[in-house]
């Protein structure tokens, strides 16, 4: 039975399989390429020719490998950063009380100029204005109006007559402004007197100077000087209203912390304003003390260049002329150019070398303006010494300025100050692109020794180049010597510090002749002939 139901089986699993083969071979249709092909002959040619042209564009995701010579100068960078931040107009984020005023930041956002004409003519008178104008841009506020009145002397009580300030709070409430800048230093009797009678923020020329050396400092001696300058400008500016004016910090220290000023505020009647004096007196000691230590470091670098007697060149002049321009011209230093005042603050030093491979160093310095603070002077007192201790002051001055004989005298009053007087100096009148022909033969007249270029266009640039190398110092001291062919470093040292007349190569060794300092012609003394 077993074996029965067994076969049974099997039968039957062969006739399936039978089966599945049979409608397998029956259902599937025959596989032909040719066929297929034949299908797709009728679709739309187009889509190749589109797919084709897809493939030809294709942009991969991957950056190709930036150019070196693409690579942005460090100027750039600063430049591209500084124009990241502007203040936005309008915008009101400080307390409006006036009597707060004193204890708030400048708010140049949308100002009225206000100028006193003293002396001089009327195109003298617009041209203040003009530059007023430029530093309230710089400082990045809106300039609505400007209105200046003529005067034999500012009035002692409100800088500008009565008259003239009611006329001036006729302006400030039918334009909208938030700050009035006046075009000159006002006493501190005059601001407070001036925002009275305005209801507005009232800045002197100096406060809009200040407040954009603080926007420009980068570095961190360049951020303690225009500290060290701020302070010393407010201390004497120190004012309050009401409370603040009679608030005592000493002589109620009975009442409880909250009304006197606790340890260290302590004080027989001290007021809040002589508190905030002390504690500006405390602050300047402390950044005088700082700006020594930093002025070491740039002392010791002068020292090093002085050992070597390494010639020095000072580019000065009036702000805005192309100082830095001309300096990325003459040695392709790449710093920071803006067409602003005062863009730049922190002092560059170059090392380049002259046509012969003498090697000399120049310094971009920071620009002067008419009436410059004497704050500012007296803390950028070490940077400036850059131009005082220069063998050479190159003075630039730009030549497309309605009035570039007044750059010329404002700069020479402050080189006159710091003792830099007695340095020689080459006039490079700069911009002449831009500059009117009569002008520049007329300054040609007056300043002999000076020569016309262009350090956008580059006219020009090789003969300042070759008067500079001309005027720097030569070495004093003749030598004739026989240097042996081991002693290279002397050679290199000539070419580098002295200047080679002769140079002729024996068997016995290398014949030089020329001039050399005395360190180094002492050098070549034990191999004279």
């Amino acid at each position: 039975m077993s074996s029965t139901r067994a076969a049974r089986q099997k039968s039957v699993t062969a006739h399936a399989a039978a089966d599945l083969r049979s409608t397998h071979m029956t259902n599937a249709p025959d596989f032909s390429l040719a066929a297929e092909l034949d299908e797709t002959s009728d679709w739309d040619p187009e889509h190749e020719d589109a797919t084709a042209e897809a493939d030809g564009d294709f942009v991969s995701g991957y950056a190709d490998e930036p150019d070196p010579e693409d690579d942005p100068t460090t100027g750039a960078m600063e430049l591209a950063e500084r124009h990241q931040l502007r203040r936005v107009a309008s915008l009101r984020t400080e307390l409006e009380d006036i009597t707060e005023v004193e204890y708030r930041q400048l708010r140049l956002e949308r100002v009225v100029l206000v100028g006193v004409w003293t002396e001089g003519s009327v195109a003298d008178a617009e041209n203040s204005m003009a530059e007023l104008a430029l530093l309230a841009e710089t400082a990045g506020s809106e300039v609505l109006e400007a209105i200046y009145q003529r005067r034999q002397t500012p009035d002692p009580a409100t800088y500008v007559g009565r008259g003239k300030v009611e006329g001036i709070a006729e302006i400030v409430q039918a334009t909208g402004a938030d700050t009035v800048i006046c075009d000159g230093e006002l006493a501190p009797s005059q601001l407070r007197n001036l925002e009275d009678r305005l209801k507005v923020k009232v800045v002197d020329r100096t406060a809009l100077i200040l407040d954009i050396f603080a926007q420009h400092a980068k570095s961190r001696e360049g951020q303690a000087q225009v500290e060290l300058a701020q302070l010393s400008y407010m201390k004497q500016r120190l004012r309050g209203w009401g409370g603040n004016l009679s608030r005592q910090a000493g002589g109620r220290v009975g009442a409880g912390g909250g009304e006197g000023g606790g340890i260290g505020g302590r004080g027989p009647g001290e007021t809040k304003i002589e508190t905030d004096r002390r504690r500006i007196n405390d602050k300047i000691a402390k950044l005088r003390r700082e700006l020594k230590a930093m002025k070491g470091t740039r002392d010791t670098k002068r020292q090093d260049r002085a050992r070597h007697q390494i010639p020095s060149v000072a580019i000065a002049g009036y702000t805005n002329a192309g100082k830095s321009s001309l300096l990325n011209r003459l040695t392709g230093a790449g710093v920071l150019v803006e067409d602003s005042l005062f863009a730049t603050l922190d002092p560059t030093t170059r090392r380049t070398t002259t046509a012969d491979g003498r090697i000399y160093t120049m310094s971009d310095t920071v620009g002067f303006v008419r009436h410059l603070p004497h704050q500012l002077i007296e803390a950028f007192r070490s940077t400036l010494e850059e131009v005082a201790d220069a063998d050479l002051i190159v003075h630039v001055v730009d030549g497309s300025h309605p009035d570039p004989e007044g750059q010329l005298s404002a700069v020479r009053e402050v080189l006159a100050e710091i003792e830099a007087s007695d340095v020689r100096e080459l006039v490079v009148i700069n911009k002449a692109d831009a500059a009117d022909p009569l002008v520049l033969a007329r300054l040609q007249r007056a300043e002999p020794h000076s020569v016309v270029v262009s350090a956008k266009t580059g006219a020009g640039i090789a003969e300042a180049i070759a008067l500079v190398e001309g005027e720097l110092p030569r070495p004093g001291v003749a030598f004739h010597a026989l240097l042996p062919y081991e002693r290279g470093d002397l050679i290199n040292r000539l070419h580098q510090e002295g200047e080679i007349d002769l140079l002729e190569h024996t068997a016995e060794g290398s014949v030089v002749k020329g001039r050399a300092n005395e360190d180094l012609a002492g050098e070549l003394a034990g191999y004279s002939v």
